[in-house]
């Protein structure tokens, strides 16, 4: 569960008829946790933890008759993975602060619900590998304590080359348990451990029977995926295992519901038969479970006052508590404003608008320059100047507001407007577009800074100048009636060009149409969009020279193609742009 307990529903936490054990990272929320959910008709916990190591404790601690085991794991008798700087946890709370894991007490076995973490990075692997040894050696107590035990949730480990997507490449099966992480699983799994592996056992040779797909790649199309969600038991829960499988066809996840049924009653060795409901007693209370349940939580119990009850207040109550305590404040009559309103309001009107009116200059004249014109024949257009609006504005308030310094160019350019005889004041936008765009050759604008040696083509993108230059190639086949139309329309076809959708090009393998995609991870091409193969991912997709060997590659699945928008646009611009061929 990828939340937090403050950010917890309800419905969620305390739904009907069902009892809800959760667990959240200690630090960052939303990052990680688990839960279990119980149903109050057929069963209860006699116990529950949160964590493996048995450092996480509620408030107040668990006492002895609480906690489900005698001996926990302990770093100084566990032989740990070290860091990139050799170093060694001297403890497990680091392990555990990420509410990775729930181990919940049923009598017939104990459950230990877990979420191991994934290999992200070089520099996880061995907080990954930690984290199995913790487990492990949890399971390792509880056998030795005489209990059985039930572990099930994301291991995040492919178990053998049948549960990966690629584990059939020769590439990858001769390899595939060199990993430490995949050596430590083989290891813990039988035959050579004590966990045996259910949904497996059942189901022994299936192909493609895979419980994880990468959604950003859209891999479930074509079952590209892994197994790494599993149930494993002890050996004395085998006889109670009747079936076990996976739900592929439940969406809503990019993991898939894993199951196993048991048995309502079985017949030992000896002959005796046992009933489930026998073995596994509902000793515990339905009307007080285990304090990990959140309906003991003070927040779902009813002990706790949420924040929601001081606003439950209808407007008119609060309006009549304002006046009787605070008799005192200036406020309009309430047919100007509304009363829970007419504190604030009036003085942020007053200031905005005030400092709206002084601040009413033109922009910088090096952005605005392709737009300006003479201020001789911009008379017309040019609004009022800012004293109707100083007019129109309320009262000031009596201490103004600080403002900014203004940049020296924009200065400059206020002054020398005042000089010439067009109007002061602010400008609108329309005045900057008043002017015919041939004007702009022969018109001298009359406010531009002294330092008037800026190219305004520096200020366009280069996106654009290709364009322009595609629009002045069109323009020497067909003769213009007068150049301010030329230039107009030249103009226009050049935004034209600039803003008109990319068309997909064709991948070289295949030669069909790509599909773009946008960069969505935080970096700097985050919100780039991007063309790749347009066709699904599969067993041996082509992810690269560096990636995948050739000899592997399947060319029924994606090709590497890649190409970003950027490119195609202007490739596709730069094909406009070549000179028309010479006439005879």
């Amino acid at each position: 569960m990828k939340t937090s307990r403050s950010g917890l529903d309800r419905n969620v936490a305390v739904p009907d008829l069902f009892d809800s054990f959760l667990s959240f990272p200690t630090n960052k929320g939303g990052y990680s946790g688990v839960a279990v959910y119980t149903d109050t008709r057929t069963v209860t916990p006699l116990k529950a933890e949160e964590g493996l190591s048995g450092i996480l404790q509620p408030k107040p601690p668990l006492t002895l008759n609480e906690r489900i085991s005698s001996s926990y794991p302990d770093a100084c008798e566990m032989v740990l993975m070290p860091d990139e700087h050799h170093n060694t946890p001297s403890d497990l709370i680091s392990l555990d602060a990420e509410g990775r894991a729930l181990v919940l007490d049923f009598s017939l076995f104990v459950l230990i619900n877990v979420y191991c973490p994934n290999e992200t990075s070089d520099t996880r692997l061995p907080f990954k590998m930690n984290y199995h040894y913790m487990l492990q050696e949890r399971v390792n107590n509880l056998i030795n304590e005489g209990r059985e035990v039930i572990v099930v949730g994301d291991i995040n480990i492919s178990a053998a080359p049948l549960d990966h997507c690629d584990g059939h490449l020769a590439s990858n099966a001769a390899t595939f348990h060199d990993h430490p992480a995949r050596a430590w699983f083989h290891n813990w799994l039988t035959p050579s451990g004590c966990m045996t592996d259910v949904v497996r056992t059942c189901w022994p040779d299936r192909k493609g029977m895979y419980t994880c797909w990468n959604t950003k790649i859209s891999a479930r199309e074509t079952n590209y995926g892994t197994r790494v969600d599993y149930i494993l038991v002890t050996p004395g829960m085998l006889p109670w295992i009747k079936h076990g499988d996976i739900q592929p066809s439940l969406n809503g996840s990019d993991h898939c519901p894993i199951f196993i049924d048991l048995h309502d009653e079985i017949v030992t060795s000896a002959g005796e038969k046992l009933t489930l409901r026998e073995v596994m007693p509902t000793d515990g209370d339905r009307d007080e479970p285990p304090r990990l349940a959140a309906r003991r939580w003070d927040e779902f119990s009813g002990k706790q006052t949420l924040l929601s009850s001081f606003f439950a207040k209808g407007g008119k109550t609060t309006t009549t508590s304002i006046d009787s305590q605070a008799p005192g404040l200036l406020r309009p009559s309430s047919s100007q404003v509304p009363a829970i309103l007419s504190i604030t309001v009036p003085k942020i009107a007053d200031a905005v608008l005030t400092d709206l009116a002084r601040d009413s200059s033109p922009p910088d004249a090096c952005e605005l320059r392709p737009f300006l014109t003479s201020t001789s024949n911009s008379k017309s257009s040019t609004p009022s100047d800012g004293k109707d609006l100083e007019q129109k504005s309320l009262s000031p308030p009596s201490v103004p507001p600080k403002r900014k310094a203004i940049d020296p160019p924009l200065v400059k350019a206020n002054k020398m407007q005042k000089k010439g005889s067009g109007p002061t004041g602010q400008r609108t936008l329309a005045a900057f577009f008043a002017q015919p765009p041939s004007l702009l050759q022969t018109s001298k604008v009359t406010s531009d800074p002294p330092s008037s040696d800026v190219d305004p083509a520096d200020c366009l993108h280069a996106d654009y100048q290709l364009a322009l230059r595609f629009s002045a190639s069109q323009d020497l086949d067909t003769p213009s009636q007068s150049s301010s139309s030329s230039a107009s329309s030249g103009s226009k076809a050049a935004w034209s060009q600039l803003m008109a959708p990319v068309q997909p090009p064709k991948c070289i393998i295949h030669g069909e149409l790509t599909k773009e995609y946008t960069v969505n991870k935080p970096g700097p091409n985050k919100g780039k969009a991007f063309f790749i193969c347009s066709r699904p991912v599969g067993p041996g997709y082509d992810k690269g020279k560096g990636e995948r060997p050739r000899e592997e590659v399947d060319h029924k699945y994606r090709c590497n193609f890649f190409k970003w928008s950027a490119e195609v646009r202007r490739e596709a611009l730069r094909d406009r742009v070549k000179p028309p061929p010479k006439r005879q």
